[in-house]
């Protein structure tokens, strides 16, 4: 079997998820893809004819999005017809979904030199576009027991007896590490301005960092989740988690993701093919993790695929130099932490999904890459990203950084 390195990973900035004000909100995600394509020919000499399949998660598959977004937006390119295209639904794991899917590739000799990564353009095609019947079809929400994220999040913090304080000051250090890290250049090697159709950059830097967030602004904010919650549900948390006293209600806009637009793509491909086209490794994918856990309480499948993947990694939590774990809700950070004994100052040391904004078709190989940067601008050796999707999906890496 042989192993799959990662030979170059590029990303869009990320805009505001928004049709009114998002920066990248005129610009189609086929369009936003074929610039990280262009990225990639730039940054590797990257020639087509070497590339056998593209494979991207996207969430919202309607609309811009629709009709395989994997393969038309290489046709859409000018690459070759050869070029196989997959595009996957995960929820919010999709992007470390197509990851594993390339690397499971690569490992096995089915492919030699692939790209994955993800897409998703939320101003464009919002979330819950797809009226899947999870959450559309009354009979399937029953059976399906879907919960809102949110409300999923504020179970888990009443639950660990995390209190408002506690949560918003995580929430407030994000944002100011994403600050700092923006202004001292630390996305600098994987980050890409788009630019619009007159080749004007209309976005160079991620748009939902608030640095002036502080414990202090945040005292207004308040929880926006509770009118979410159905008698059903209620009663089914009640039932499946007998410990629960009350359900608080905790997470406001300061401490939930930020929906945003954005891309990503990373070049996955064996050492050999790697090094006939001319390229030198950034990192090796030592192993990869999907899992799910319990679907009413939903967010700690990301948790439990982090520790499943560096468990195959032949490692322990403890090595890992870095953690990135998609900030869905400041509990689920807090719980991670506290659960794993992890130092916080190796956890989302350059802020994550909360603050930077959660793309949700490509925020897992966002994290993914920005692990990677972070990882070689400290000369650390091993890291770990996970992300946990809707459902209660959950998937984790462990990358190692080529010394």
């Amino acid at each position: 079997m042989k192993e799959a390195y990662i030979f170059d990973a590029v990303r869009t900035p990320r805009g505001k998820g928004s049709a009114k004000s998002g920066a990248l909100k005129d610009i189609k995600p086929v369009e936003i893809l074929s610039q990280l394509f262009s990225a990639l020919e730039d940054r590797t000499n990257l020639d087509d004819k070497d590339l056998e399949g593209i494979i991207l998660g996207c969430v919202g598959q309607v609309g811009d999005q629709g009709a395989d977004i994997a393969k038309i937006a290489a046709v859409y390119h000018g690459w070759g017809d050869h070029i196989d295209g997959a595009t996957v639904n995960t929820f919010c794991t999709s992007a470390l979904t197509a990851i594993g899917m390339a690397t499971a590739k690569v490992r096995s000799g089915m492919s030699e030199m692939v790209i994955a990564g993800g897409v998703e353009m939320l101003s464009r095609v919002p979330m819950f576009a797809d009226k899947g019947a999870w959450f559309s079809d009354k009979e399937v929400v029953e059976k399906s027991h879907f919960t809102h994220m949110g409300v999923a999040a504020d179970l888990i913090a009443s639950l660990e007896g995390f209190n408002q304080t506690e949560l918003n000051a995580y929430a407030a250090q994000s944002h100011q590490r994403a600050a700092f890290a923006t202004e001292n250049g630390h996305f600098s090697r994987s980050l890409i301005p788009i630019k619009n159709k007159e080749g004007i950059t209309v976005l160079d830097h991620d748009e939902c960092i608030r640095p002036s967030t502080t414990v202090a602004s945040m005292t207004t904010m308040q929880p926006i989740f509770g009118q979410h919650v159905s008698p059903s549900i209620r009663e089914k948390m009640k039932d499946r988690y007998p410990q629960l006293t009350e359900l608080k209600h905790f997470h406001n806009i300061g401490n939930s993701p930020a929906m945003a637009d954005g891309a990503c793509l990373m070049l996955i491909g064996n050492l050999e093919k790697g090094k006939a086209m001319g390229l030198t490794p950034r990192a090796k994918i030592l192993s990869y993790d999907n899992t799910a856990c319990e679907p009413i309480i939903m967010l700690l499948g990301g948790q439990m695929a982090m520790k499943k993947a560096v468990k195959k990694a032949g490692l322990t939590m403890q090595d890992m130099d870095l953690h990135n774990f998609a900030e869905a809700f400041a509990a689920t950070c807090l719980k991670y932490q506290r659960d794993l004994n992890i130092d916080p100052n190796k956890f989302n040391v350059n802020g994550c999904t909360m603050t930077m904004g959660h793309a949700q078709g490509a925020s897992g190989a966002m994290i993914t890459t920005t692990l990677l940067d972070e990882m070689e601008r400290r000369g650390v050796q091993f890291g770990v990203a996970g992300i946990s999707g809707g459902a209660g999906l959950g998937a984790g890496i462990v990358i190692e950084r080529m010394l």
